[in-house]
């Protein structure tokens, strides 16, 4: 019951206070070593080599870490979950982006490049707000469901080890010409790291009960995720993306500028209607339900293995 304890403190601590912007944070210092690496390694030969060998390294360390704070700090299990989860920071920001728009365009897109990758300068309003909810559906799977899921399966050390999967994937794990060869593995490790939390955070999304959908319920909801989500560049982000389109009947995807490059998306939805702060409101009650039943499913199941063990 240690670890329902942990989860429960830690999961209510971020739905309190988010991320805690003036302590130390491990995600820092896991994209300092991660650029340190890069640094040193990403030049000359045998670059996907190296970066082959930055990524399971400190994988594997951070995992290692993770145990050995396990085994003699497991009475701070609740502050590495607490630090791992990052759902009321996403939604504060992506509030923010619209609050922005409403002052003007340019306070949008600045809001906005704060919490995506993509180039911002060019965007017009209904792109920043498309770009803000894509990233709190795509965020809902990478900076909530997955860390969890790893929780419930690995413990504290498997949390830890997926932040890095996933900082390594945001930091390098681009298709531009500096990071193509040297975050292919990075990439690739975040793609399977990802793969059931993905398709699992679509599900709890399009089978939540407190929001209506003009495409209907859940069957029509989940064909939708089934036609679209396999569309994305990524084998993993279309997924919560659809879902979220399905809820909103709106239109996601398209060409996008990441780093000066030109990366031509597949859209995913039809419906290429303005969105709103309506849809805005309704997208965070979908990833709050979300992440509650999540948090739920993982305590009952932690429950029942205290009791079959007893």
């Amino acid at each position: 019951m240690t670890h329902v304890l942990s989860l429960l403190i830690g999961w209510s601590m971020d739905l309190l206070f988010g991320d805690p912007a003036r302590l130390p944070h491990p995600i820092v210092w896991f994209g300092k070593a991660i650029a340190a690496f890069e640094h040193k390694l990403n030049k000359g030969r045998h670059r996907q080599l190296k970066g082959a060998f930055t990524a399971v390294f400190l994988i594997l360390a951070t995992y290692a870490a993770g145990l050995l704070l396990d085994l003699y700090l497991p009475y701070l299990a609740f502050i590495i979950v607490f630090y791992c989860l990052a759902g009321t920071t996403l939604i504060r920001e992506v509030r923010e982006v619209f609050l922005a728009l409403d002052r003007s365009l340019d306070e949008g897109k600045r809001q906005v490049a704060r919490i995506v990758g993509r180039d911002t300068s060019e965007l017009s309003a209904q792109e920043v707000r498309t770009a803000a909810l894509e990233t709190l559906a795509e965020n809902l799977s990478d900076g909530v469901i997955a860390p969890l899921f790893w929780y419930a399966l690995l413990g504290i050390p498997g949390m830890l080890a997926y932040k890095m999967v996933n900082t390594l994937d945001s930091m390098i794990g681009y298709k531009t010409e500096r990071y193509k060869a040297f975050g292919c593995w990075a990439a690739h490790i975040d793609d399977i790291a990802n793969y059931i939390p993905a398709r699992l955070t679509a599900i709890l999304m399009i089978t939540n009960p407190f929001v209506t959908s003009p495409r209907g319920g859940f069957p029509e909801r989940l064909a939708f995720v089934r036609r679209y989500g396999r569309q994305h560049a990524s084998p993993n982000s279309g997924y919560p993306e659809a879902a979220l389109a399905s809820i909103l009947d709106c239109r996601f995807g398209g060409p996008h500028y990441y780093f000066g490059e030109l990366f031509d998306k597949p859209f995913i939805g039809e419906n290429e209607r303005m969105l709103t702060t309506d849809d805005m409101k309704k997208a965070v009650l979908t990833n709050r339900t979300a992440e509650v039943i999540m948090v739920i499913v993982i305590v009952l199941l932690y429950t029942a293995m205290a009791l079959t063990t007893t």
